[in-house]
C-alpha cells in the first residue's frame, strides 16, 4: 500500500490530461480483470437500464470502470496539489451557498458518481462540514485518506455506529453535514422504494434528519469535464416542501432526483456497487449467476 500510494503521489505531479488518462488505460484493464465487479455493474445496468442492448450496456460498463480508475488516480491531485491547482481545476455551479448554509441547518446530498471526492473538496475549500466515515481496513491507506479530506479546514467524522445524535450536535453548530444517501445498508431505516423502477432499500435518513433539525437539504453532484481538463461540482436548488410527512415518498424523491443526473453521466455512476442486495421478503438477489 506504500508503494501503491507513494505512485499515487509521484503521479499528482502530472498534467491532468495525462493523469487521467492513465487512469483511463488502467480502468480498461480492469474492465477485464476483475470479473465480480464487472457482473455486478452489467446486472445493475440490466435491471436500470433495459432499453440499452447487451452490447450498449458492455460499452456503458467498460466506460464506468475506465472513470472509476480514473478518479482513484486523480485523488493524489485532491490530496496533495495546491489550492490553487484544485482552483483552477474544479469548477463551481453556480457557487459554494455559503449563504444558505450559514442561514439554517443543512444536508449536502451527494449521490455516488465517482467524483464526489471533488465534491467534499470544494466544500472544504470554503467551509468546514461533518460527514459519516467508515475507517479502511489498511492503516496507511486511511490515514492517507482522512488527512486528504481534512486537510483544509477540521473536519468531523463519524462513525456509522455512533448513531445520528453526533450529527445533529454538528449540524446544531451549524456545520453542514455532507451525506452520502444512495448505497444498501440493509433493511434498517429504510424504505423499498423505487429506482429505475427497481424496489431499492432507500435510507430515510435525509428525510429524518431534515424532519428533526428543520435542515435544507442541497444536492450537490461532482462530474468530468470534457477532454480531461478538470471537474464539474454543481449545487442545486433546495427542495421545497421536504421531507412533509411521509418517509417513504421523501426517499422516492430522492430517488427520482438522483436517477435524473444518472442520467445525465451514466457512465460516472457507481454502478459496482449492490444497490439491489437486500430484497423485498421471498425475492431472490439479482446478484446470483444463473
Amino acid at each position: 500500500m506504500k508503494v501503491l500510494l507513494g505512485l499515487v503521489w509521484l503521479m499528482h505531479w502530472l498534467p491532468l490530461p495525462v493523469l487521467g488518462r492513465v487512469g483511463t488505460g488502467v480502468g480498461s484493464l480492469l474492465f477485464l480483470v476483475l470479473r465480480k465487479r464487472r457482473h455486478i455493474a452489467l446486472t445493475n445496468l440490466r435491471l436500470c437500464m433495459p432499453e440499452l442492448s447487451e452490447a450498449q450496456r458492455v460499452v456503458l460498463a467498460r466506460q464506468h470502470f475506465q472513470s472509476y480508475s480514473r478518479s482513484v488516480w486523480e485523488r493524489g491531485i485532491l490530496w496533495w496539489a495546491p489550492q490553487a491547482r484544485l482552483r483552477r481545476l474544479i469548477k463551481v455551479e453556480p457557487g459554494v451557498p455559503l449563504a444558505q448554509i450559514a442561514a439554517q441547518p443543512t444536508i449536502l446530498l451527494c449521490p455516488h458518481f465517482v467524483s464526489l471526492d471533488v465534491a467534499g473538496v470544494a466544500v472544504m475549500l470554503e467551509t468546514s462540514l461533518c460527514s459519516i466515515y467508515v475507517p479502511q481496513k489498511n492503516a496507511v491507506f486511511d490515514e492517507v485518506l482522512r488527512k486528504g479530506r481534512s486537510r483544509f479546514r477540521p473536519v468531523q467524522l463519524f462513525s456509522r455506529k455512533e448513531g445520528v445524535k453526533p450529527i445533529l450536535r454538528a449540524m446544531r453548530e451549524h456545520l453542514p453535514y455532507f451525506m452520502l444517501p444512495d448505497m444498501d445498508f440493509g433493511d434498517k431505516d429504510a424504505e423499498f422504494v423505487p429506482f429505475f423502477g427497481i424496489p431499492a432499500a432507500t435510507l430515510t435518513a435525509p428525510g429524518r434528519i431534515a424532519a428533526a433539525t428543520g435542515a435544507q437539504v442541497i444536492p450537490v453532484v461532482a462530474t468530468f469535464l470534457p477532454n480531461y481538463t478538470g471537474w464539474k461540482v454543481t449545487f442545486y436548488p433546495a427542495w421545497e416542501h421536504y421531507p412533509g410527512d411521509d418517509m417513504a415518498e421523501s426517499a422516492r424523491r430522492m430517488n427520482a432526483f438522483i436517477e435524473e443526473r444518472v442520467r445525465e453521466a451514466p457512465a460516472e455512476y457507481f454502478w459496482t456497487h449492490k444497490r439491489f442486495k437486500t430484497r423485498p421478503p421471498g425475492e431472490p438477489s439479482p446478484y446470483l449467476k444463473q
